[in-house]
């Protein structure tokens, strides 16, 4: 393993709280060595007049939206959430084959680098190609040295057959335990699961002592159909199936209620939030917050809030990049209650850290700090204000950008280096990119709307 140390930077330490210092921070084997100055005659990089944070971690993502990007439309517009499934997504992930998987994986793992996104925690569905769908992500993520936690998303949508696949996929990735990836189960929602594939999803990940990776109340269309077919709303059901442990990611949860909060937060399960993602959809703000170490609610409901080191942001496939994407939450949150504090954002950052951290045994993940692994982003900020450890949440929301992204670092190895990967010819990677994105359109043209529908009588 190389030997490196950036220096002369501001460092931020930590998030939540935030510390900052001035230090040189030594990598070494993959892992922080040292924070302070750095010995003479290792590699130097310069970061004078840069600001060194942890690496970001995206909490929920699609990596397979990739190549969607004005992506032909031709179909009546989607007046509903339901509608924008069946019309667009649940059309997309049945075009998808091998080539396709993977270039999205390798266009949405660079992206995400280059906004300084050194994990993602990726729920991955391609009905049309399910075995070894997810050994094709890891080995292009691993290409990319991007760090990630992997699941197939399990759904009756599309038969028993291949619910049972999409299993048993997830399950056999997370045993292989990669370098840089672990394993999830994953699970689409309440409203595409039988109770027998919900129970087989819990059981399975006790078995393998994984959590499971599921979508929560992320529209009204999945508590009405709870409410039509097993007479609960969606946490209880999936509260009573073993689904919620400490180790579950709850993505969304939007349409929950105070008892649902509740049963959430005594589970310890965590939840991503994907503010940009429900801005777009219209489906609503959720209201668990979280906030800035205190574990209350921030917005005025629920009385009982999910604590806040367990409330974590994703992209739900909004591209990679978590700066614009918690600067968006936290406008969203600002929102709903003028009481979030310009420390929220930073803090659910630092709860993606904590889950991922968690995810791979890494207690440390998401700190600069000796033993942690060496996951690090050099922004280059020339701050035009004091940066101190209690202004650095105001340069964050205003000031700070995807475009000041200067290196990346993932695992001790140099990913990204004034701007460019390392490993890989971006521009290659591009142009067979746009030559599959045209191949992919045209299957996806001939595949008519899905013709699953949730029960409680939402329109279709």
């Amino acid at each position: 393993m190389t030997t490196l140390a950036l220096c002369g930077g501001t460092v931020a330490a930590g998030l939540d709280p935030v510390e900052l210092t001035s230090s040189d921070v030594l990598v070494q084997d993959g892992r922080i060595a040292a924070v302070g100055t750095a010995p003479a005659g290792v590699p130097r990089r310069d970061c004078t007049g840069t600001l060194v944070l942890p690496g970001n971690v995206c909490a929920h993502t699609h990596l397979y939206s990739a190549l969607s990007r004005g992506m032909p439309y031709s179909l009546p517009p989607p007046a509903n959430f339901t509608q924008i499934l069946q019309r667009v997504w649940w059309r997309l992930d049945r075009a998808l084959d091998e080539p396709a998987v993977r270039l999205s994986a390798m266009v949405g793992g660079l992206d995400a680098l280059l906004a300084g996104t050194t994990t993602v925690i990726d729920h991955h569905a391609s009905p049309n190609f399910i075995d070894g769908s997810l050994d094709v992500i890891g080995d292009a993520l691993a290409g990319l040295g991007l760090r990630s936690v992997l699941c197939y998303e399990v759904s009756d949508r599309d038969g028993a057959g291949r619910a049972a696949a999409g299993l048993k996929e997830s399950i056999r990735f997370a045993a292989a335990r990669r370098p840089l990836a672990r394993g999830m189960v994953g699970a689409h929602a309440s409203f595409t699961l039988s109770d027998r594939t919900l129970e087989a999803c819990a059981s399975a990940a006790a078995d393998a002592g994984v959590g499971v990776h599921i979508h929560v109340a992320e529209d009204a269309a999945d508590q009405a159909d709870a409410a039509a077919l097993h007479g609960c709303r969606v946490v209880q059901r999936l509260h009573g199936t073993g689904i919620l442990t400490s180790a579950a990611l709850l993505a969304h949860c939007v349409r929950i209620d105070d008892a649902e909060a509740r049963i959430i937060a005594e589970s310890g399960a965590t939840v991503a939030l994907n503010a940009r993602s429900n801005m777009n959809n219209g489906v609503g703000h959720s209201p668990v917050t979280g906030a800035a170490g205190a574990g209350t609610a921030v917005a005025a409901r629920p009385a009982v809030a999910v604590p806040g080191d367990r409330v974590a942001l994703g992209t739900d496939g909004i591209g990679g990049d978590m700066i614009t994407e918690s600067q968006a939450a936290y406008f969203r949150a600002r929102e709903a209650s003028l009481r979030t504090p310009p420390s929220w954002p930073l803090d659910r950052l630092a709860a993606g850290a904590r889950a991922a951290g968690r995810i791979f045994g890494e207690p440390l993940l998401g700190r600069i700090a000796p033993g942690a692994p060496a996951d690090l982003v050099v922004l280059d900020y020339a701050a035009p204000a004091p940066l101190t450890a209690q202004t650095l949440p105001g340069h964050w929301i205003y000031g700070c950008s995807p475009g000041q992204v200067r290196d990346v670092v993932v695992a001790g190895r140099l990913v990204i280096a004034d701007r460019q990967h390392t490993m890989i010819d971006a521009a290659e990677l591009a142009a067979k990119a746009r030559s599959e994105s045209l191949r992919l359109w045209d299957r996806l043209a001939d595949l008519p709307p899905h013709p699953f529908l949730p029960a409680g009588g939402m329109s279709p």
